[in-house]
């Protein structure tokens, strides 16, 4: 990404802490790498160390890059602060694990980019016995954010963030079942791949909603992005950093870029903005099931059912309780 971006270049506070998921490859490694030369204090958070670690030695060597090229906005002292933490999405263990960790590790937080994901697969399960696209792209991130909020709350900051990478692909899901979410009905004769995957980012939009709900009086904002997009071949790099931010419209593919993500994430207009799906940094609208409320809180009670032995009754009241708007 070069001089033409379209997030902001300006420092941010040094002091603020950021969690970028699948911050080591792809879009997340780019939204990583920005948000750390602006000054934050970034946490990615993947699964192999060998390969984070790598990508945080490439980051500061392109840090380096930027800074002798005075590129605007980014840290000219010293050099970023990137850190590594291990967690598998695929485990509902490892990612509670992940939440300890982060937790006994005595850090504030301030923004939480949920952009791991995975995209085109096979039919798979987890050890949890969920479709593993379903869980990986949507549940366990969820999961994560419900335990990491009260840090975001009691952070000191009056600007905190959820930003939820879904995808325009959401728009082409199944028709919202709740009863049908796990995937355990799946079959390899029933089994589409792209559906499966527009199903998931369909889940993160109506999460958007369900949670903004219940953070009216918080410091907290949920927003939810569809990557920027550039033009390429036809089937060219068919995985982008395991999430599949493709969207076919004849004989080209569009391909992830992090300019929203980094948008959504520091840009100070921002601040306090809820229900909002962004598009190549502007405004965009939402599938109409993504905002059927009733829908949106039927996800949300099975998603606390099927996270039941990971989360304590306090966090399950809390989220569980109809918001007055429903009432």
């Amino acid at each position: 990404m070069g001089g033409g971006t379209s997030f902001p270049r300006e420092t941010l506070d040094r002091d603020r802490v950021v969690i970028v998921t699948g911050g080591n490859t792809g879009i997340g490694y780019e939204t990583a790498k920005w948000i750390a030369m602006l000054g934050a204090k970034v946490i990615i958070a993947c699964r192999s160390e060998m390969r984070a670690l790598e990508a945080i030695e490439r980051m500061k060597k392109e840090y380096q890059e930027e800074k002798q090229k005075g590129t605007n906005g980014i840290i000219q002292d010293g050099d970023i602060y990137v850190q590594f933490m291990k967690v598998d999405f695929a485990s509902l263990q490892s990612t509670k694990e992940f939440i300890e960790t982060f937790k006994s590790s005595g850090q504030k937080l301030h923004t939480l980019v949920c952009n791991a994901g995975l995209g085109l697969g096979p039919l798979e399960y987890t050890e949890d016995k969920n479709e593993l696209v379903f869980q990986v792209n949507y549940l366990s991130q969820f999961l994560l954010a419900i335990h990491l909020m009260p840090l975001m709350e009691f952070s000191g900051a009056d600007d905190c963030r959820i930003v939820l990478v879904s995808s325009d692909g959401h728009n082409l899901a199944h028709p919202f079942n709740a009863s049908s979410i796990q995937g355990k009905h799946l079959t390899e004769a029933n089994f589409e791949c792209f559906r499966n995957y527009a199903n998931s980012k369909l889940y993160q939009v109506m999460q958007m909603y369900f949670m903004n709900r219940r953070l009216k009086e918080s410091n907290i904002s949920v927003v939810s992005t569809h990557p920027g997009t550039v033009e390429t071949e036809f089937g060219r790099d068919m995985e982008c950093s395991r999430t599949c931010c493709i969207y076919c419209f004849g004989h080209t593919m569009k391909f992830c870029r992090a300019e929203t993500e980094i948008y959504a994430a520091i840009a100070p207009q921002l601040k306090g903005i809820r229900d909002v799906y962004y598009a190549d940094c502007k405004p965009a609208t939402t599938s109409s099931q993504s905002r059927n409320m009733e829908n949106q809180e039927a996800l949300l009670k099975v998603s606390l059912e099927l996270l039941k032995d990971y989360i304590p009754e306090d966090i399950v009241h809390r989220w569980s309780t109809t918001p007055t708007t429903l009432a």
